[in-house]
């Protein structure tokens, strides 16, 4: 990867703020970096307690989305199926944040929440099952938060409502292999996520026989090329997800899953739903109609940049944070032209 010059990068950068209508992972706002490369608009949006080493590697998909040409699609995918996610709500809520997708097939659900009990965990699941009948999918996400006993309580009393598969019950991948063993018999598939995208070596989890499944998002990956790379020597069933991104963002994602060999999992990639504005207008935001979002790289609206503008002490901050990044691609490219083996950043 041509890694262009910080001020490029900068000279071109906006910030935005863009209120949440569901809080989601604490948040009620989300902050995102976007700016404009030669192949059209990208983003730089990783969540503001991750660290400059991990923050770098979405900087890198940034810029694979905004200066590669586009991964070509081997099935000539022009739309994505797509999942709804329903964030750690009420059961009594369940209802109101499902109707904002229309026509998703599948939900994911966010359990093991901090403060919630598992009894909280299978009242919003059973809501879920209500809302989208025998007919639906539904998968859950626990976030890496139980160790291995609690998840095989947990999806032993959640497996009555037949789910598709549960993603990171747990956070290592040593308990991962475990509680795949124990719920085999079940026929419920394990999925990974943070034991892909969060760890130095990303096929691990692979090698260790530990998923069934895997969940791989485009920006922290270190964009769509490393991403697909990933996939292919893994061996296993992807899904495509979004890391809470405005419409630029999921266009990665879009990309990602288009270019997928094979795609039998609705994709996670319909998470503009839970914001309360965009990027870009309406006509070409990447919310999901009939299930669906189109591959498609929407173009910005300036009106909407200005009105969710961050402020300029936090837009100085998002600036600071992409010279550190830069800085830290920089030094694993050069360093890559002396000693040309693999990094965890390029």
């Amino acid at each position: 990867m041509t890694l262009p010059g910080l001020d490029e990068i900068l000279d071109r950068v906006r910030v935005v703020a863009i209120p949440l209508h569901t809080r989601f992972r604490g948040q009620t706002v989300r902050e995102i970096a976007v700016f404009e490369g030669p192949e059209g608009w990208t983003e730089f949006s990783p969540f503001p307690e991750y660290e400059d080493a991990e923050a770098a590697a979405w900087l890198r998909g940034a810029i694979d989305f905004g200066w590669a040409p586009s991964a070509p699609s081997p099935a000539g995918r022009t739309e994505i199926m797509v999942n709804a996610t329903l964030p750690a709500v009420p059961a009594d809520e369940v209802e109101r944040v499902l109707a904002h997708y229309d026509g998703c097939r599948t939900v994911k659900v966010k359990v093991a929440e901090r403060g919630q009990t598992l009894d909280d965990d299978v009242a919003r699941v059973r809501a879920a099952r209500a809302v989208l009948g025998a007919e639906g999918r539904i998968r859950i996400d626990a976030n890496a938060a139980w160790n291995v006993d609690e998840a095989e309580h947990a999806i032993h009393r959640l497996c009555e409502f037949d789910l598709e598969y549960v993603e990171q019950p747990c956070a290592s991948i040593e308990e991962l292999a475990e509680i795949r063993s124990r719920v085999a018999y079940m026929g419920i598939p394990i999925a990974a996520d943070e034991s892909v995208r969060k760890a130095s070596d990303p096929l691990a989890v692979a090698r260790a026989g530990a998923a069934d499944i895997l969940i791989v998002k485009a920006q922290p990956l270190g964009g769509v090329s490393r991403a697909l790379a990933i996939v292919r020597e893994a061996g296993l069933p992807a899904v495509v997800s979004s890391a809470l991104e405005s419409s630029v963002g999921i266009a990665m994602g879009a990309q990602l899953a288009a270019a997928l060999p094979s795609l039998d999992y609705d994709c996670g990639l319909a998470t503009v739903d839970l914001f309360e504005g965009d990027v870009v207008a309406p006509a070409q935001s990447l919310v999901p109609r009939g299930g669906r979002i189109p591959v498609r790289r929407p173009e910005v609206d300036s009106d909407l940049l200005a009105r969710y503008q961050a402020s300029a002490e936090r837009t100085d901050w998002w600036r600071a944070r992409l010279a550190r990044c830069h800085a830290l691609l920089a030094a694993a490219a050069a360093s890559d032209l002396v000693d040309p083996e693999p990094t965890s950043l390029l």
